[in-house]
């Protein structure tokens, strides 16, 4: 979790592949395709955001039961969706991606904060209301500091140093 351009699908999309290389069973499910997939029906209100963060959490829910690892990539800016997230997800890291708004507005990959500054948007989180980092993640990684490589290794070693164990190799 972590706020809009932070780098969350980026460290997602980059953590997916080194896991599969390693014979790890893995999928990541992202917001933004979530959002996609219910179309223009679905907005940006409380009550918008909580389906998107309750279809991830049960996605990501039936997947890990069936045995497969998932990544998730997710805003989840408010404790409402984080609860939610806990209450259905057995098993779970909590990686919050930390990057200030300042540098999430000048990497604006979607256009979002310009429009949100232009009155486009009157519900982007960083902009139009403050996004409160979590409380007690698992993982803090911080993407002014760090590539998505050097991400990727700091999650893999709190994974094997929480105890996950890779695919079996006999």
């Amino acid at each position: 979790m972590g706020p809009t351009s932070g780098g969350k699908t980026t460290i997602a999309e980059h953590l997916l592949g080194h896991l599969r290389a390693d014979g790890w069973p893995c999928m990541h499910f992202d917001g933004d395709e979530v959002r996609n997939f219910f179309g223009e029906d679905l907005g940006f209100k409380v009550s918008d955001r909580l389906r998107v963060v309750g279809t991830l959490a049960h996605l990501a829910s039936k997947t890990s039961d069936a045995g497969v690892n998932v990544i998730v990539s997710a805003l989840t800016a408010s404790e409402e969706t984080r609860r939610l997230v806990l209450d259905t997800v057995n098993k779970l890291i909590i990686v919050y991606v930390r990057c200030s708004i300042e540098t999430c507005q000048a990497r604006d990959p979607k256009g979002l904060y310009a429009r949100a500054r232009n009155g486009e948007i009157d519900t982007l989180i960083g902009v139009n209301s403050e996004y409160v980092p979590p409380e007690n993640p698992d993982l803090v990684i911080d993407t002014e500091e760090l590539s998505p490589a050097d991400a990727v290794e700091a999650i893999i070693d709190h994974l094997r140093q929480s105890g996950w164990t890779g695919p079996d190799r006999g």
